[in-house]
This record gives structure tokens, C-alpha cells and sequence, in this order.
């Protein structure tokens, strides 16, 4: 009888365990429930090219919504259909967005409408107001106001990207969105929207804002509520608390994605990445129809474009360090992305955090114009390898006027930062 490999969630977590699934055991009978007919945003063509090539890949796609799981039984109970048995069970939930209510000219950031459709809610928008500054909601701002709508950011927080980086490595951005018009409204809750039938506008604590278009940034945590109400053991953060196999306290149950505790590594601000709860969802999904895989905890690289700048960093920034109590060495420089004399020459602040006695680099911050993504890359693999401040100031680096400066800011910053230490 062919084992049966039943997948809940369709974030990038269960698209990869699902196809995973499918490729340890062909003869598995594997089930990806959904929740609904929508999937992973743009996961869908970038790795299962959307519904129908999930089901031509001999993937059974469930749409119902499961209520419960049932260890002892090893069952889902499915919405409207009773029970769905397994042999080996996925858990991949993935956070949504916030509910935004049903007034029209309301959305939530994860259901924009497509294509055209957008271009025509943004053609007719006069005044927009953006509900926090999350990864997200910067892509949502940037395209506003290359519109020319007059857009506004609520935020509850100090900074954008509030605790993925830091109030300085922000702040380059937040200037730029004022010379694009951009009006920041910080430390400020949105506590309302105003009108009937169609939004006019936002109640904040801070005052009424007028609005004829609001788009909710905020992501709720993903939910393992499931998983709880199981039996299975969470975090006291939330989370189902996984092995290196992404298993769970539970004989033949794994998880991955958004809903758990990853192993090995604190929680970073930009831990829920697709990429990385697809990695997740590829082990479980391998282990769950009997393979043997292993996963490398991830440090989290990020870099993203925002306003005039690029922003990124891997691990622990100051403000999520601090606030994890983990001690720290700062090592920080500005330096710039290519030779004075070449056009479009910007600016690149790096801030390095190291262990205060081996002096291993711990995390990374950066603010710049290209090259970010590259040295979040670079710096991820060198958080991961143990590479310390005294390897990074004395590290070879490319000098090509046109893509590079003479001085690369990685080492520089580092110099600093044994400076700092007097080493």
C-alpha cells in the first residue's frame, strides 16, 4: 500500500515539502492542503508553475480547510469531508496578512489585486496611506509614490523595518521616501479606518489621516494552533519546536516554514523568508516519505531596495541583539560602491557585530547602492563559517573603479572594529 504524505500549508513550506515528498517515495500518495484556492504567491510559477502542474506531478491538491489533527488516530480532520489519514504528516503554515475589514479601497498587502487591475485602483488613487513599514510595505510605498500619490506610512514602531534594521541604517531611507514626498507618521497606531462602504480615510493616535486607498502591511505570525491543540511541544514563543529533521515532538510528523522554532539559531527579524521555509519544507517533505535529510540552520541573509537606497544584512543587527541580551562588539564604516570619479557613486555603511572575546562575526547591517545583496550573501556564508573580524580586516578584496572602491567597507569596518578593541 503506498505510503500517504499529507502536506498542510501553502506557503513555500509545503509547496517544498510536497514536491519533495513526491520525489523521495513516486509511489506515494502525497496531499497538499491548501486552505483555499489561493498559493504561494509568486512560488506557484517559480517552482510548481501553479495548480495544474502540481496535480501533473501526481500531487493531490485539497482546497478544505483542516480543523484538527488527531495523533493517536493519525488523522486530519478536513472541513467538510471528515477525516484524511497519513503516515507521515507536514505542518507548513505561513503568516498572513492582517484583515483588513471589507470597506472598499482597503487591502491587505499578501491579496493586492493583479496586474491591470492594480494599475487601475493606483491610476485612480489620490491619497494612500500604508499600514507599517515591513518588508512588504516598502515595495508598497515605493510604488505609490513613483506614482505621484500623496502617501503616507503608519507605524507603530521608531523606524521602518522596525527589528530587522536598525534605526540607523534605516534612517538613509526615510529621508529619501521625504524627497520623494513621502510623509512618515513613527510611534503612531493605526487605530481605524473612516467610512461607509468605501474608506476616506484613517483614525490613528495620533489624528485622522484622509485616504482614499489603504494598503495593511501587517503580518500576522503565522499560526500553530493546530500543533498546540495536537499536543505537539511549542516554544514559548510560539513556534513548534523542530529537530535538524524539521521533526516535531511527534513520531511522523515534521514542520517547517513560518510556524516553527528553527533549530540551532536564535529567531532572527527576517527568519521568515520563502527561501528559507522552502529549504525547511524540502527536508521535511524528503523525511516525511522516508529519506534522510538534514537541515543547515540558515542565518538569514536579506537585501532589499527601498526609497534611493538598498538596505540588507544576515543575523543580528544592534537593536535585535540588544534586545536578545547577546553581547557584542560594533565594528561599523562608510565607505562608498565605486571610485569617486565614476557617476552614481553612493555612499555604503557597514556595521558588523562580533563576539566580544573570539571576536566571530555574529551579524551585519548595510545601507547602500549596489553590491548590498552580494555582501549579504558573502557575509552570511562568513557568519556561518566562524570567519572573525581579524580575517574580514585583512581580507582580499576586488578593486575595479567602475564596480569598486580601493578600499572595500567589509574590512574597513572590521579595522575599525579591532581598533575599537585595541587588538
Amino acid at each position: 500500500m503506498p505510503a500517504r504524505i499529507v502536506v498542510v500549508g501553502n506557503g513555500a513550506g509545503g509547496i517544498g515539502a510536497a514536491a519533495a515528498a513526491r520525489a523521495a517515495d513516486p509511489d506515494a500518495e502525497v496531499s497538499l492542503c491548501t486552505g483555499s484556492g489561493a498559493m504561494a504567491g509568486a512560488f506557484d510559477r517559480l517552482f510548481l508553475a501553479g495548480p495544474q502542474t502540481c496535480v501533473d506531478a501526481g500531487i493531490l491538491l485539497r482546497q478544505e480547510r483542516i480543523t484538527g489533527i488527531d495523533l493517536d488516530r493519525r488523522v486530519v480532520e478536513v472541513e467538510g469531508h471528515g477525516p484524511l489519514g497519513w503516515d507521515g504528516l507536514v505542518i507548513a503554515g505561513r503568516s498572513e496578512p492582517e484583515d483588513p475589514g471589507d470597506l472598499e479601497g482597503v487591502y491587505a498587502a499578501g491579496n493586492l489585486p493583479s496586474g491591470a487591475e492594480w494599475d487601475e485602483v493606483m491610476a485612480t488613487a489620490k491619497v494612500a496611506v500604508v499600514v507599517e513599514a515591513t518588508h512588504p510595505g516598502l515595495e508598497v510605498v515605493d510604488a505609490l509614490a513613483q506614482r505621484g500619490i500623496e502617501t503616507h506610512v503608519v507605524d507603530p514602531h521608531a523606524s521602518a523595518l522596525a527589528g530587522a534594521a536598525d534605526p540607523d541604517i534605516a534612517a538613509p531611507l526615510e529621508e529619501s521616501w521625504t524627497e520623494m514626498g513621502v510623509k512618515t507618521h513613527f510611534n503612531t497606531r493605526l487605530e481605524g479606518f473612516l467610512g461607509e462602504g468605501r474608506v476616506r480615510g484613517v483614525r490613528t493616535s495620533e489624528g485622522e489621516l484622509p485616504a482614499d486607498l489603504v494598503v495593511v502591511c501587517t503580518r500576522l505570525p503565522a499560526g500553530s494552533d493546530l500543533a498546540t491543540a495536537a499536543g505537539l511541544e511549542v516554544s514559548p514563543g510560539g513556534g513548534i519546536v523542530v529537530d535538524e529533521r524539521m521533526a516535531t515532538s511527534a513520531a511522523g510528523v515534521w514542520a517547517a516554514g513560518e510556524s516553527i522554532e528553527p533549530p540551532g539559531v536564535a529567531r532572527f527579524p527576517f527568519q521568515d523568508s520563502a527561501s528559507q521555509a522552502y529549504a525547511q519544507g524540502r527536508v521535511a517533505g524528503t523525511n516525511a516519505a522516508g529519506g534522510n535529510s538534514r537541515y543547515q540552520p540558515a542565518y538569514v541573509p536579506w537585501s532589499m531596495p527601498a526609497g534611493r537606497w538598498i538596505l540588507g544584512g544576515v543575523a543580528f543587527g544592534e537593536t535585535h541583539a540588544t534586545a536578545a541580551g547577546v553581547a557584542y562588539v560594533l565594528a561599523k564604516a562608510q565607505g562608498i560602491s565605486r571610485a569617486r570619479y565614476y557617476p552614481d557613486m553612493k555612499k555604503v555603511t557597514v556595521k558588523l557585530l562580533a563576539e566580544p572575546v573570539s571576536l566571530r562575526l555574529i551579524g551585519a547591517q548595510m545601507v547602500g547602492g549596489e553590491g548590498i545583496r552580494e555582501r549579504a550573501h558573502f557575509l552570511g556564508m562568513a557568519v556561518k563559517m566562524g570567519v572573525t573580524l581579524t580575517d574580514l580586516a585583512f581580507m582580499e578584496n576586488v578593486y575595479s573603479p567602475p564596480i569598486g572602491a580601493l578600499n572595500e567597507p567589509i574590512s574597513v569596518a572590521a579595522q575599525n572594529g579591532l581598533a575599537a578593541v585595541k587588538i
